[in-house]
């Protein structure tokens, strides 16, 4: 693969059992209610493709859960995932700086992603680092609420630091 072969697009609907298909495991229902926030305007879903096949696939949340986003109008990167078989080939990097890109198209200043705090999501940390994503100053968050001092979590997907990002 190369990236010159790269095309990121907006999903469109036919495109859901192609992005389900890729393993990453989420709740049935869940591409059916991002593209019903697509339509309404509230997250952009974006797909990355190599020679037709979907390798990979990101959403740009407008709208984001996450409260010092939302009260700051600072756009969300969230659920970034590549195929395995297009890992460490640039596509990662790809669609964030495509979400920076049509953040900025929107008229946002900065940008924000949450990444998960274990060892899964190494390459991510690596990652967001390199493009210039710094913790945002609130600590830790469990499910985007903040985790307070002696407070107990699980080490799960829900454990994230809150990155942002100038554009």
């Amino acid at each position: 693969m190369s990236l010159k072969d790269l095309h990121i697009r907006d999903a469109q609907t036919a495109d859901m059992a192609g992005l389900e298909s890729l393993g990453n495991p989420n709740p049935d229902g869940y591409f059916a209610r991002c593209f019903d926030e697509q339509g309404e305007g509230k997250r952009f879903i974006l797909v990355a493709e190599v020679a037709g096949q979907i390798a990979g696939y990101v959403f740009l949340n407008m709208n984001p859960r996450y409260q010092m986003f939302r009260r700051l109008g600072i756009p969300e990167i969230q659920d970034l995932y590549v195929a395995s078989v297009a890992r460490r080939q640039g596509v990662g990097e790809a669609l964030v700086r495509f979400c920076e890109e049509r953040a900025r198209a929107q008229g946002a200043t900065q940008m924000g992603i949450a990444v998960g705090l274990h060892a899964g999501f190494g390459a991510a940390q690596r990652l967001y680092a390199r493009l210039g994503y710094v913790p945002d100053g609130a600590g830790v968050m469990y499910d985007r609420a903040a985790v307070h001092v002696g407070d107990m979590r699980i080490i799960d997907d829900d454990l994230t630091l809150m990155l942002v990002k100038d554009l």
